[in-house]
Parts: structure tokens; C-alpha cells; sequence
């Protein structure tokens, strides 16, 4: 009976995720048209001009958009893999076998004893949650090294070490997987294969760190936290604007500045909170790596000056690590970050222009989406640092009657 109901749970998964795919590849290829603005445009447009530049052997070093640690280069090429197919559709078939992979990698974890499916269903139902948004940023690729970096984790130290840092020259965050990494080959193996991609780019190819000046001058974008009280402010009088900047609608005039570095101060704390809970950790469980990169990354995305929409597959991919594990206690954020997905679709695209123009819903959708991030990061703190700080907990003592036929055994 047991087999069965798992076999009638996997295929009632893997009908759902071909379905919501199915649907997602729709909209991408514009079969039909998802509401807002077009979300592929990103594709088509951006990464296609980067793809013409970096075929020729440079980043290019006179667009700010262009963000991106210098492995993300491999993403934007990849769609020359599938050559028979534009660049764009190339581009979301390869989107989509990324996620593919992930749900594989989610299903091998979930079947093994003493794990959970509900991991790879937590994938099925969040990615679409988001909409075509998903499919149309590099994204997805990276939550995929991510994931797999995890599963590596408890088994494969070298393993997962190669995969963070080669997670982290693509977009960054995956560095914050080694939060709870207690073996030392994670950490030198990251360290040589982040030095190896580093130094194999910086000779290879001109410009390959002119990102991180890029990402510096960023503002404060429309969908962060910080772009709330600019909102509000906005409603009052303010003066500002909303405008397109280093790729992405931002806030631009009086006090931006001072909120940006709020919103620094505040991943300033996050970082600090982290080293703490470090130092003050005793109890590592095998499902303890995944929690703390969730709540590492939950900190981070929720404090940034950037609240893109496809952040959220990060969150997703790191929260089906997390309920693949018994014993995980971030079951409630994982079902407030499934709910600030949904809210995210609402604000964008669907009514991405009542966002831009600072409106009751705009304002509403933002401080339902930024409410739940916030309090899922709360929650989620608060079930990592209860479930590892602290004494062990003592084993359980067998009853009188128990203990005397223990003792009276011959040895």
C-alpha cells in the first residue's frame, strides 16, 4: 500500500509540474499573452546584446547593466548549445531543462530513506507561482548549482564547495550556502575553484570584475523594502521620480541616497546576526546546512536595495532543500515565501504599472509581498537559532523496570 500511494503521489506530482510547465512555455513563447508588461524582453533584448558581445571575447564593459559576476558569461552563451534555435527560444528550453533538473535533483533527495517528496513539491507548485518571469532570467540555472550544491553537502564536501563557488561567479548569493559549512573541504575547494574561475576570466576575457563598480552605484528599486517608504513618501509630496536605471525602475531625487545606505545598514545586520548565531551554533543536523542558507539568503533578498521578481526562485529552490529533510523546522516560511510568490506575480507583471505609479494597490501589493518576506525571515531565524543553539539535548532515560534488565544481562 505504501508503494502505491507513492506512486500515485509522484505521478500526481509529475502531472502537475508538466502541466504548470506547460503553461509557463506557453506564455514565454507567446502562445498566449500573461498580463503586464512582457517579461521576455529581457532575453530577446538584453542578454541577446550580451551574447553578441561576449562571443566576441569581452564583457561589456560600456553597458551598466551588465551585473553579473563574470561566470554568468556561460549563461548568456549557453543557448549556442542548442543551435538549431534562436537565441531566444534556445534560451527558454534551456530555462526549462534547468528546471527539470532541479526537480530530479529534489525527487533523488525525497526518495531516499528518511526523506521527504514534499521538498520536489514545494519546487512544483512555487516556480509557477512566479509566472514566465522564471523562465525568461538565467536565474533558474543558477538555483540549479545552488540545489545540487546542497544535496552535495552532507556526503560531498569537495563536491559542494566546486559547486557553491562556481554558483557564486555566476550570480553571487550561492556564497551564502556555506553558511553552516563545518567540513573544511567545502571551504577549500570553493576557494579554489572561485580562484580558478576568477583568474581563468580575468586572463581570458577584459573587464571581468567592472560589475562590481556597476553594482555599486545601484539605488533604491521600486519592489524593495526600502522602495516602500518612498512610496508612501511619494503619496505625500515627495518629488522624486521613477525612472529606468542600471537596469531596473528605481527611485531617483531627495533622500534616495540615505535609504539606500538604510538598506545596506540593514544587510550590514543581517551579516552580523549571521556570524553570531556561528558562534553561537551547537547542534548541527543534517538538515541544518540547507535551513541556515535559506535563512542566509531570506536575509539578504529581503534587506537588499533590489527586490527583483526572479529572486524568489532562489528562495523557492532553497526552500525544497529544506522540507526534502524530517526534521527541518521551516515548514511556516516556506509557506510565507510560497504566498510572497504569489503575491509577486500580482505585482509583477500583472499590475506593475499600479507599482510605478506609487497607486493604493501598488503600495498595497508591495507591502503584502515585503510583509511576508519580512516575517518569513523573522520566523525563520528565530526556528534556526532555537534548533541549533544551545546544549544538546539529553537522551531519554529508560524507565526503572528497563534499566534493571539492562543491568542484570549477562556480558
Amino acid at each position: 500500500m505504501e508503494t502505491t500511494g507513492t506512486r500515485r503521489s509522484l505521478a500526481w506530482l509529475l502531472a502537475v509540474w508538466g502541466l504548470t510547465r506547460t503553461a509557463l512555455l506557453l506564455f514565454v513563447f507567446k502562445v498566449y499573452v500573461f498580463p503586464g508588461p512582457d517579461v521576455t524582453s529581457d532575453v530577446s533584448v538584453i542578454y541577446h546584446d550580451w551574447y553578441e558581445v561576449l562571443r566576441a571575447g569581452t564583457f561589456p564593459l560600456d553597458d551598466v547593466t551588465w551585473q553579473y559576476p563574470p561566470a554568468a558569461a556561460l549563461a548568456v552563451l549557453s543557448p549556442a548549445l542548442v543551435f538549431w534555435l534562436d537565441y531566444t527560444s534556445a534560451f527558454f528550453v534551456l530555462a526549462f531543462c534547468a528546471d527539470l533538473v532541479v526537480l530530479l535533483l529534489l525527487l533523488y533527495a525525497g526518495l531516499r530513506p528518511g526523506r521527504l517528496v514534499r521538498g520536489a513539491w514545494v519546487w512544483v507548485v512555487g516556480v509557477p507561482l512566479l509566472g514566465p518571469t522564471v523562465y525568461a532570467r538565467y536565474d533558474v540555472m543558477v538555483t540549479a548549482v545552488a540545489v545540487a550544491a546542497l544535496l552535495a553537502g552532507a556526503r560531498r564536501p569537495a563536491l559542494m564547495g566546486a559547486l557553491t563557488a562556481f554558483g557564486a561567479m555566476l550570480k553571487v548569493w550561492p556564497v551564502l550556502l556555506l553558511v553552516a559549512a563545518r567540513r573544511r573541504g567545502a571551504w577549500l575547494w570553493a576557494a579554489l575553484t572561485a580562484g580558478a574561475l576568477a583568474l581563468g576570466f580575468a586572463v581570458a576575457m577584459p573587464g571581468a570584475f567592472a560589475f562590481l563598480t556597476f553594482q555599486r552605484d545601484r539605488g533604491t528599486e521600486v519592489e524593495s523594502l526600502g522602495g516602500l517608504v518612498l512610496h508612501v513618501a511619494r503619496q505625500h509630496g515627495w518629488d522624486g521620480q521613477v525612472l529606468l536605471n542600471y537596469g531596473s525602475v528605481e527611485f531617483l531625487g531627495p533622500y534616495v541616497d540615505a535609504v539606500s545606505r538604510g538598506a545596506l545598514a540593514l544587510s550590514a545586520l543581517a551579516f552580523g546576526w549571521l556570524l553570531l548565531w556561528r558562534l553561537w551554533a551547537r547542534r548541527f543536523a543534517p538538515h541544518t546546512l540547507a535551513d541556515a542558507a535559506f535563512v542566509a539568503v531570506l536575509m539578504f533578498t529581503t534587506t537588499s536595495r533590489v527586490i527583483s521578481p526572479q529572486y524568489l526562485v532562489w528562495l523557492v529552490g532553497l526552500a525544497a532543500v529544506c522540507l526534502c529533510f524530517r526534521g527541518s523546522p521551516m515548514r511556516l516560511p516556506v509557506g510565507l515565501v510560497l504566498a510572497a510568490c504569489l503575491a509577486t506575480v500580482l505585482e509583477f507583471p500583472v499590475w506593475f504599472a499600479h507599482v510605478v505609479a506609487s497607486d493604493a494597490l501598488g503600495v498595497t501589493l508591495l507591502f503584502v509581498r515585503n510583509g511576508l518576506l519580512v516575517a518569513a525571515t523573522v520566523l525563520a531565524a528565530r526556528a534556526l537559532w532555537r534548533s541549533t543553539t544551545g546544549r544538546p539535548e539529553p537522551l531519554p532515560v529508560p524507565p526503572p523496570a528497563e534499566r534493571a534488565r539492562e543491568t542484570s544481562l549477562p556480558s
